[in-house]
This record gives structure tokens, sequence and C-alpha cells, in this order.
């Protein structure tokens, strides 16, 4: 990730400069600075030269953030989460935008990569951005779009899993419903408070936010509202799917030992006449008789059928 400006000239076209170039600028109509908060001069240039305040400089630079939107002075601090491109970079897959928008100028933060920051870029080089109510606009419409489609997706996973239903992909199935609910646990974490910080944003005083700015954010506030119940409906829908996984997982093992427990049940009668007959003591019914054996046989034979019969009456198993 890097960081970059883009100035925009009095006739709305916009051009990226380096931040060297920045002095020379300062009296253009709007200016766009971006940077990498892992860079250590990235973060000397916002304490010493930016010109904001120190507490919002302490919340662009904070290590952990969480969405919000807070009036400071004659600016605006928003903090936003998006999906990353790079979750291998990192632990969430959510990602923070830290924003300082006032009038005429918009200092953004980033410490990971934000997977929408390419198609705000598109927008501010094809002329389509103005000023800084516009930049905070589009930078929450681009984060709502791609972030509902993802929720989208995992509505989707639970509604293959409910579908698919079976004990024998019991195993698998859990494992998928557990990633499921703990991602939509984790976007929820940030999904309701950015929706409380979008229409916090929307309702302030403040002149460089136009009628059709406010409208842009009151829209994807009401998305994020929407995502957040959808989120809600997937965590319930997936611990409901889990306990049905756990019951569907019991009757199978319930219904092996039952087997077990029958085939035991067949076979002891049967081990008590071959153990008695197989004593080595004089006086063994039959032990002269050639139809011994084969009368034997019938008589357990007899007793096992009848006892599978008895089991089969009495619905202890499907026959």
């Amino acid at each position: 990730m890097k960081s970059w400006c883009y100035v925009v000239s009095p006739d709305g076209q916009a051009s990226e400069i380096p931040l060297e170039d920045l002095p020379n600028h300062r009296h253009a109509p709007f200016l766009w600075i971006h940077l990498d908060g892992r860079d250590e001069a990235n973060l000397a240039w916002l304490r010493d030269h930016s010109g904001i305040p120190r507490h919002a400089v302490s919340a662009l630079t904070a290590v952990e953030t969480r969405p919000r939107s807070e009036q400071i002075g004659q600016g605006e601090l928003i903090n936003m989460r998006g999906l990353g491109r790079t979750p291998e970079d990192d632990p969430d897959k959510l990602v923070s935008i830290r924003i300082w928008a006032a009038r005429g100028r918009l200092i953004s933060v980033s410490m990971r990569t934000l997977e929408a920051i390419d198609i705000v870029r598109e927008k501010m080089a094809a002329g389509r951005i103005q000023d800084p109510g516009d930049l905070v606009s589009v930078f929450a419409v681009a984060i709502t779009v791609a972030l509902d489609q993802d929720i989208a997706a995992l509505g989707d996973e639970i509604d293959d899993c409910e579908a698919t239903l079976h004990a024998d992909l019991a195993f698998r199935m859990r494992r998928t419903v557990a990633r499921v609910r703990s991602t939509a646990i984790a976007y929820r974490r940030f999904v309701v408070p950015q929706r409380h910080a979008l229409e916090g944003m929307a309702n302030i005083e403040a002149d460089w936010l136009e009628d059709e700015d406010r409208q842009h954010l009151r829209e994807a506030a009401d998305r994020f509202a929407r995502m957040a119940e959808e989120l809600e409906a997937v965590r319930e829908r997936s611990a409901l799917m889990h306990e049905q996984l756990t019951d569907l997982r019991a009757e199978q093992i319930e219904n092996r030992t039952l087997l077990l427990a029958i085939v035991a049940v067949v076979f002891l009668p049967l081990t008590f006449v071959t153990g008695l007959l197989g004593m080595n003591v004089e006086g063994i019914p039959g032990a002269h008789s050639p139809f011994a054996f084969a009368t034997v046989v019938f008589l357990c034979a007899l007793v096992a059928v009848l006892i599978v019969v008895y089991f089969m009456r009495a619905r202890w198993f499907k026959g």
C-alpha cells in the first residue's frame, strides 16, 4: 500500500500529485491526501504539518478502531470498516479507513489495503468527486456494496446447508456452519456501529456536506441496517443448523448403538447354548447322536430368527 494525493482544480478536473508538492496546492478547491499509516514519515507529517486537532490525529493513528463519527471543530472524524484486499495480512476481514474531513480537504489513513479503495480512486480520477462530502459518500457506498455481496454469500451458504441437510454430511457441514457463524459475528461487531456512524454524519451541520451527500449517507446507513438484520438472521440460522446437525449426529450414533445392542441380544442365548454344550463333562445330550449337531444348529437359528422377529414387531429398527 502506498500514499497519494489528488488535487481538484477549479474546473473540476482531478490530478494526482506527489506529497512533496502539497505546499504548492494549498489553495486548491479540494485536496484528498491518503496516507499509509504504517509509514513513520507519514505519521510524523500528520502530527506536525497537517494542521488538524491533536485529538483527531490520535484517532487517525490508533491501533484499534471501531466505526464512529465525531465532529471536532470545523472538521469531522469518520472511522469506517470495509472488506480488506489482503486477509492474510490482518486477522480481521474488515479493515479500517480513518478519515478527517473539512471544507476543501480530506485526509484518509489506513493500516491495511481496503478493497473498495480502487473504486474510489477511479471515481476521483474521472472527476466525479468534487468535495469532501462526495468523497465520504463514495467511500460509504463502495464499502457497502462490497460488504453486502459478502454477507449475501454467507446467507447462501446457510441456504445450501439447509437444502442438503443429511447425517452423512454432518461433519463437513458443522465446519461450514461454524465458519459462517463466526464470520457473521465478526461482521456484526462493526456493521451495527457503522450504521449509527453514517446516520450521525448525515445529520451533522457542515457547510461542505451537501443534501445529495447526506442522501447517499442515509442510503448507505439503511443498507447497513439491512445487513445487520441479515447477519443476525444468519447467526440464528447457523445456531439452529448446528443444533439440527448435533441432533442428527446423536440420532445416528443412537441407531448404531441400538443395532449393536440387538446383535448382542441375538447372540447372547446362542453363546449360552454353545458354551453349555461345549463343556468337557460326561452326560452332554446327543454326544453320540449323528443328528445332534444339525439339531443344535437348527435350534440356534430358530432362536435367532424368533428374537429378530420380536424386535421387528416391537419396532426397534426398520425392517
